[in-house]
């Protein structure tokens, strides 16, 4: 339920340290944690023992390194250049939130979770991917569905069944909409991937769209939560950030305290040394962001929230090749 007071501990005892029941060796340290990502050709993303592949019914550019991994990236990277945030999608997120935070129910508690942060999300989303047919609870089920198949590692029967029918769900809408976009092209990622030039297979078009529901909901979604709860629990706070308009400072503090993807891992190709201790070829290391971001050697109280900190330099989004594509969207 709180992994915090977990990863302060092996901060101090034991920064790296290889869990035998797991196959795994986790990493807590800031310092480590961006030598990993800022390293592939030692840390490889394509980690064979992820089930990623399995739920998302092809090898995604998140298991890809190099050419092959830049490639897939740039196929989408029109659908997220900042001119095309400003213009195109900002406009309509001002619109959504508007709407959606006018709908909320007064004089009564809320769960904001579901009916606001979810779905601001993925309307959101929808938009940006070019697939706006498709409903906000649509886009919550495959999401979750979709990231419940890539964290299925004890390769369970169930949790790949919910992920088999949102792949068929998603084909199905996908493979309806192509002749839209075919006849009128936009900047939305779907459109941009199939009218481009040298297009990549549909196979990974498609792939990439399903990494984007489930990489683009959950976390916008994650954070929008616990931006709000931290500013709601630290009034004096949320109300300095009104008189300064300070709300991306609010964000960047809210991604730092608790970090929307909180793990990654990466297959190591070659022996190496990390902090100290031999990590040998065909291990897998896993960074943990979530307690990077707290690190004590970064951070004067990292297990606060604190929205006006002098210096933040956060991992939430990643960092090396593939630091997040939606960073500038998400925030």
């Amino acid at each position: 339920r709180d992994p915090y007071p977990i990863y302060r501990r092996l901060r101090a005892e034991a920064p790296v340290l290889r869990v035998k029941s797991a196959g795994r060796t986790l990493l807590t340290k800031a310092e480590d944690t961006k030598y990993v990502k800022d390293n592939p050709e030692i840390f490889s993303s394509d980690d064979p023992n992820t089930p990623m592949k399995r739920a998302f019914w092809a090898h995604t550019l998140m298991r890809k390194d190099g050419e092959d991994h830049k490639r897939e990236r740039m196929a989408m990277a029109p659908a997220f250049a900042p001119k095309v945030i400003k213009n195109d999608w900002m406009p309509q997120y001002v619109k959504i939130a508007e709407e959606y935070v006018s709908r909320l129910p007064r004089g009564e508690i809320v769960d904001i979770f579901a009916v606001l942060s979810g779905a601001y999300a993925a309307r959101g989303l929808a938009i940006l991917l070019g697939m706006p047919e498709a409903s906000d609870e649509d886009m919550m089920e495959w999401s979750q569905a979709l990231i419940e198949g890539a964290g299925n590692f004890g390769w369970a029967d169930a949790p790949f069944e919910r992920a088999d029918r949102a792949n068929t769900q998603i084909h199905a809408l996908l493979d309806s909409i192509q002749d839209r976009h075919r006849a009128e092209p936009d900047n939305s990622a779907f459109s941009v991937m199939l009218n481009a030039e040298d297009p990549i297979e549909e196979k990974q078009i498609y792939a990439n769209i399903k990494i984007a529901i489930g990489g683009g909901i959950n976390e916008p979604r994650d954070a929008l939560a616990t931006i709000l709860y931290g500013l709601l629990t630290n009034p004096d706070q949320l109300a300095e950030v009104r008189a300064q308009e300070a709300w991306d400072k609010a964000f960047e503090e809210g991604i730092r305290w608790v970090a929307p993807i909180q793990a990654s891992s990466r297959l190591v190709t070659e022996d190496t040394e990390l902090g100290g201790f031999d990590i040998p070829k065909g291990d897998t290391v896993m960074t943990i962001q979530a307690s990077a971001n707290r690190d004590e050697e970064l951070y004067e109280d990292g297990e606060s929230f604190f929205v006006f900190r002098d210096k933040n330099p956060h991992q939430a989004f990643g960092n090396g090749p593939h630091h997040c594509a939606g960073a500038h969207v998400a925030r």
